[in-house]
């Protein structure tokens, strides 16, 4: 019995060490951006404080096990009384407050960090590509490029890129594991999410928010390429696809599934984006203030005459 049950262990052992050598890395742990890469560190920060603490934990309960256990005193023995240990309470309430406060710190930091232009393209021109969803599909536009594309997305490895993303149905989830957080796109706001790729490849983008029976599918292609190639591909596009029309963006609202589609001009134009947008840059918001400005100077213009 002894020995069926070594086997049984051995095998068990070899299985999980044989299938987890064949399992890709998370992607959430392979970042190939500064953004995806300061979450992948703050999740590593988090797995190796825990892991520290249950190391300790377990030590300790180790130590308490063997100091206090069953022994050969006589039936009618009495412990001493000992009183509780101040030392001991302030460790135990202690500690857990200032992994707290680290922990926040830690978030809070890279919070702002992810939500800002990516570390070291500050002084670059962002690339502005609008993000829609629809019942399953991912629309791309383009208005630097004039292009939109359907269910695929290139963009210049080493450029900022600032995504403008809301949805022409329930809300969604705007998610480039590799690249970086998801953030919500929903339909009576634009949101902002700032990404850039400092090299080369494919990668995987989806949805990450139920959104309905076609949710599972709801996934779209990265490609990030040199610049050089990025600019082939805008020519390419612009000698080859046909324009995007407004019957032919209201058939792509249709619910269902599509495979990848190119076209010149965007939807921007006959169906523009909510007028509403969180997270928008500075200078969007002095563009703002300045037009809030000249409104106020017209009507007091008005009211004078």
């Amino acid at each position: 019995m002894k020995l069926k049950m070594k086997w049984l262990l051995l095998t068990m052992v070899i299985t999980i060490t044989t299938v987890l050598t064949g399992c890709e890395p998370l992607l959430v742990l392979d970042p190939k951006g500064p953004q995806a890469k300061t979450q992948a560190d703050d999740i590593m920060l988090s797995i190796w404080l825990m892991l520290g603490i249950v190391i300790v934990v377990l030590a300790i309960l180790v130590f308490v096990l063997l100091k206090y256990r069953a022994s050969k005193q006589p039936k009618d023995y009495e412990p001493p009384h000992i009183e509780g240990s101040p030392i001991v309470e302030a460790i135990c309430i202690g500690i857990p407050i200032i992994i707290v406060i680290f922990l926040s710190i830690v978030s809070v930091k890279s919070n702002y960090e992810v939500e800002a232009t990516p570390a070291g393209y500050e002084d670059q021109e962002p690339l502005v590509i609008y993000a829609s969803s629809s019942n399953w599909k991912w629309h791309f536009s383009y208005p630097e490029e004039n292009i939109e594309t359907v269910n695929y997305l290139y963009i210049p490895e080493d450029r900022a890129i600032e995504f403008k993303l809301y949805s022409y149905g329930p809300i969604t989830s705007f998610w480039i594991p590799q690249l970086g957080g998801q953030k919500y796109a929903m339909s009576d706001m634009v949101t902002t999410l700032h990404l850039a790729a400092d090299q080369p490849g494919e990668f995987m983008g989806r949805n990450a928010n139920f959104s309905g029976a076609g949710f599972a599918e709801n996934t779209f292609e990265v490609t990030a390429m040199s610049p050089k190639e990025y600019m082939e591909w805008v020519e390419e596009v612009h000698a080859t696809a046909s324009p995007l029309t407004e019957e032919k963006f209201e058939e792509l609202l249709e619910p269902g599934h599509l495979g990848r589609s190119t076209y010149t001009g965007t939807h921007l134009e006959f169906a523009p984006p909510p007028e509403h947008n969180h997270g928008s840059t500075d200078t969007d918001a002095e563009e703002d203030v300045d037009s809030e400005h000249h409104e106020e100077h017209e009507t007091q213009d008005h009211s004078n005459h």
